[in-house]
């Protein structure tokens, strides 16, 4: 068991070196996208049940226009869309929350 995740440990770790090699920029903008969706998921668990969508939405959409950037650079089309999508339905819930408070 210990020699099976030691095997998968130094493989992701392998994989990950060799992403940052092949583009820093993204693999760094892909860890900034990573820590904001958490960042936004704690602060959803945190104050349910009135989290603060006003700003939570802008940085959740902010890392998943990051992650669309991401595939699209990778060549991965259902991963584009999948944000690309996401991205789409919370900007419009994020515009009509904005103009039910003005």
């Amino acid at each position: 068991m210990i020699n099976m995740l030691e095997g998968w440990f130094n493989t992701t770790w392998h994989f990950a070196k060799k992403d940052y090699q092949e583009w820093p920029l993204r693999f760094t903008l892909e860890m900034v996208a990573w820590a904001v969706s958490i960042v936004c998921s704690l602060g959803m668990m945190l104050t349910v049940p009135n989290p603060p969508l006003i700003w939570l939405y802008p940085a959740w959409i902010t890392g998943c226009v990051i992650y669309c950037w991401a595939a699209w650079t990778r060549g991965s089309f259902g991963m584009m869309a999948n944000y690309l999508l996401l991205s789409t339905i919370d900007l419009i819930a994020l515009i009509r929350m904005i103009s039910k408070v003005v």
